[in-house]
């Protein structure tokens, strides 16, 4: 392993859990109603698939002359059209952004990069948080 510097927006397990139940107690029982079924609360990505979408949006977006700054992630929804097992779930995908030159405005999405997808949410589609 490699040197780091710790992150200093870390937080504990407890407060992770905390942030999970308040989620599945306050927002997934109204996206269950109104969807009609559970909806996805967590989407899953190996670290292989995200240091190696790093290296990706590092290396391309200098080669378009960026300088990839961060990951934006979005939730969005799948399509009734996707897979039996995606079709109408919750989804998380990530837009590498930039500062546009000679700009203080925050990270802007690069829109000419392709996005990172298909995680793997929980089966069922909710899971909770250390259990």
């Amino acid at each position: 392993m490699g040197n780091y510097q710790r992150p200093a927006n870390l937080i504990s397990v407890a407060k992770g859990m905390e942030l999970n139940e308040n989620y599945n107690s306050k927002r997934a029982p109204v996206i269950e109603n109104s969807i009609g079924k559970e909806d996805a609360n967590a989407v899953w990505f190996s670290v292989e698939e995200l240091q190696n979408y790093i290296d990706y949006i590092k290396t391309e977006g200098a080669a378009k002359g960026h300088d990839v700054d961060g990951i934006r992630f979005y939730l969005g929804v799948y399509s009734d059209n996707e897979a039996a097992d995606k079709a109408g779930y919750t989804t998380l995908f990530l837009s590498p952004t930039c500062k546009l030159p000679n700009s203080t405005e925050v990270a802007q999405d690069m829109t000419d990069m392709e996005l990172l997808n298909y995680g793997s949410i929980g089966h069922p589609p909710k899971i909770e948080y250390g259990r």
